[in-house]
């Protein structure tokens, strides 16, 4: 047995040797189940009703691909900041110097982002940087794809290009588990094509990165992301942030946010 929270809400889970899980709640309401399944790796459960199954992620039903938890890592900032910095290719060359980016090589070249009526989600496309180590699998230096996807408020899943396979893409999902307002638990599963390199190597490279946007996000302020476009003054490479926050905002997110005024 494992124990947890979520929302504010203590819970506790085991899975058997099947893999089929059982969360329950061992707060005021101790011994009750709520709805849980297993998916990527992870036990995924809802307090609430259950609206449906987890968004598809269909890269890792391929059997080459490595898939694994590369960290799961405690961060004091909301779960909206996170996802947001998730987003932001602005910061590569100065947070994640010699590794996702480089000075000069500091642009944030135009792509495309919209909001996927169909499957109500955010959809980044022909982004692209130049990144001096992209993967544990790099050779060199490369101008590097990216496609985000945020299908779902806590969570976000990068494409990125393959350093093996042109014609395919690595997989970067985080899934952010809030504790509460300002506390996350960030997940950070990889379904990636790497032939040479062990699964420790793979994961330390991740953990590298992640290590380096620890402390920004910790320092973020307010740790709530605001709503309010007036709040905090965007540029131009934030198209996504400012979608991301729009879809917030419609989709009446109040958890881990400042809303924006009436």
């Amino acid at each position: 047995m494992t124990e947890t929270v979520l929302l504010e809400e203590e819970l506790s889970y085991t899975v058997d040797a099947l893999g089929s899980p059982k969360v329950w709640r061992t707060g005021h309401d101790a011994g009750e189940l709520v709805p849980s399944q297993c998916v990527y790796g992870y036990v995924w459960t809802c307090l609430g009703e259950a609206s449906g199954e987890v968004f598809a992620i269909p890269e890792f039903s391929e059997p080459d691909r490595r898939n694994m938890n590369a960290a799961t890592i405690g961060v004091n900032v909301s779960a909206p900041r996170a996802i947001e910095n998730f987003l932001d290719m602005g910061h590569f060359p100065y947070v994640h110097t010699d590794i996702l980016g480089v000075e000069p090589h500091t642009e944030v070249k135009e792509y495309d982002v919209e909001i996927s009526i169909e499957n109500d989600e955010i959809l980044a496309t022909r982004c692209r940087f130049f990144q001096p180590m992209a993967s544990q699998a790099s050779g060199g230096g490369a101008d590097v794809e990216y496609i985000y996807r945020v299908p779902h408020p806590f969570c976000s899943v990068l494409y990125k290009s393959s350093p093996v396979d042109d014609k395919r893409m690595d997989v970067i999902a985080v899934f952010l588990q809030p504790v509460d307002q300002e506390h996350i638990r960030a997940h950070m599963m990889l379904s990636v094509l790497d032939e040479d390199n062990d699964d420790k190597s793979i994961r330390l490279f991740q953990q590298t990165i992640f290590g380096q946007d620890k402390p920004i996000l910790e320092n973020q302020f307010p740790k709530r992301l605001p709503l309010d476009p007036r709040a905090e003054t965007p540029i131009r490479a934030d198209k996504s942030a400012i979608t991301y926050r729009r879809w917030l905002s419609r989709k009446g997110i109040t958890y881990g946010v400042i809303p924006a005024a009436a």
